[in-house]
């Protein structure tokens, strides 16, 4: 058994180390790391399901979901500078403010109607899990200079923050459903997770505040090397969660405002935590996917209903779309780019994250259902969003061209 698991570790590490060989190829096709993690944890998944015991990858899974969670939320919304914000903040601001709810609302009701059965509080669930988007997935989107800058922007600001603004709902959705849906039967689980929803922001600030004014302290003193920089936003993220686990709030809500907090504080230059975002926490990214593809996509094929691939379609399109395109109604924004922003909400890392979590943590009665939701809306978006994201950016971009054109003429 241990031989046949190392040969799958070793076969998981080179295609790691292909990967990122061929990382510049990779990022001139319409294959995306999403998509080659995916698929490569699918075929890996029979022979590492055989060689390692389940307690060994529940809890592994769990860890990854954990660890990635945390430096995910952390490094999203310490991206978000307030003051650069303030200069172009209407289609965030509309996007998150306005759109967001809607998206889970409208998810809900969409979820109620197809699935009546799981009852209100899984709906819930299921549209919270299922709200937050995934710039890693459209990343030629976001970075392709074809694209105008306020729109890669919006996709970038919405990305960073939707996670972290989802929680509370994601959190509320599991305490109910785990309660049976009735707000009768929770007794202190409505209180404890008003708590967790109160707390873990307070542990955030603190711990964020605290931790940029020393760190702005000793470099104007001198006293910190450069290489320790990244210490400090590992320990900080961290320190942020188990804060909040400690006065009984939710550690992830607390990583998210603890970065958000630490990015708008701290005075020097931020870099160090997007570096390490792109060395070591795209391993991460890599091997988070590789899960998905591994442990989770299996398990929800195997339990995958024509409601599931309802559900999940309807994300993708009408839930996704219809709320982005009411949000920004009066924008002046013209349809194409309307349509384009809506159609850029992939699902991918925090769906995927979120659901272990919750299924870890939570005892669900309609688990396997959740499971099967998440799955397909996953899988789907991993694809269609892929592949679209380059031919979609260069349209965007020529139409953005022929438009200004004419308005010139």
């Amino acid at each position: 058994m241990g031989i046949e698991l190392d040969w799958v570790v070793l076969a998981i590490l080179v295609a790691f180390i292909v990967y990122s060989l061929l990382t510049n190829a990779v990022d001139r096709s319409l294959i995306t790391l999403p998509i080659i993690f995916m698929c490569l944890g699918f075929l890996v998944s029979d022979p590492l399901n055989a060689a390692a015991p389940p307690e060994v990858l529940n809890e592994g899974k769990r860890l990854l979901a954990e660890i990635t969670l945390v430096l995910v939320l952390f490094s999203d919304a310490s991206r978000v500078q307030f003051s650069k914000l303030r200069q172009d903040w209407a289609l965030p601001f509309r996007m998150l403010l306005i759109g967001l709810p809607l998206s889970i609302g409208i998810g809900t009701i969409v979820t109620l109607l197809v699935n009546p059965a799981g009852g209100i509080a899984m709906a819930l669930l299921t549209a919270a899990v299922l709200s937050p988007t995934d710039a890693a997935l459209g990343l030629p989107v976001v970075a392709s200079p074809e694209v105008p800058e306020r729109l890669r922007e919006t996709i970038n600001v919405e990305s960073g923050l939707n996670d972290g603004l989802v929680l509370p709902f994601v959190v509320l959705g599991a305490t109910l459903a785990a309660a049976g849906g009735s707000v009768a039967q929770t007794d202190g689980l409505a209180l404890s997770a008003l708590s967790q929803i109160v707390l873990g922001p307070l542990a955030g600030i603190s711990v964020g505040w605290l931790v940029a004014k020393g760190m702005d302290f000793a470099q104007s003193r001198d006293l910190t090397a450069e290489a320790a920089e990244g210490v400090v936003f590992l320990a900080t993220a961290f320190a942020a969660y188990v804060a909040a686990q400690v006065i009984g709030g939710n550690g992830f809500i607390a990583a998210f405002v603890a970065g958000m907090v630490f990015g708008n504080t701290y005075r020097n230059d931020i870099r160090f935590v997007h570096e390490f975002m792109e060395g070591a926490g795209q391993l991460l990214t890599m091997s988070a996917f590789l899960v998905f593809g591994a442990l989770l996509l299996p398990d929800g094929l195997a339990h995958v209903t024509p409601r599931a691939m309802l559900i999940a379609v309807l994300f993708l399109t009408v839930v996704r779309m219809g709320s982005i395109w009411l949000s920004l109604t009066g924008s002046g924004l013209p349809s194409r780019e309307k349509l384009f922003l809506g159609w850029f909400g992939p699902r991918g890392l925090a769906s995927i994250l979120f659901t272990l979590v919750v299924m870890d943590e939570f005892d669900i009665p309609g688990e396997a259902e959740l499971l099967s939701c998440v799955s397909m809306t996953v899988a789907l978006s991993i694809l269609a969003h892929g592949l679209s994201a380059t031919p979609l950016a260069s349209r965007i971009g020529r139409s953005g061209q022929s438009g200004d054109a004419g308005k010139t003429d």
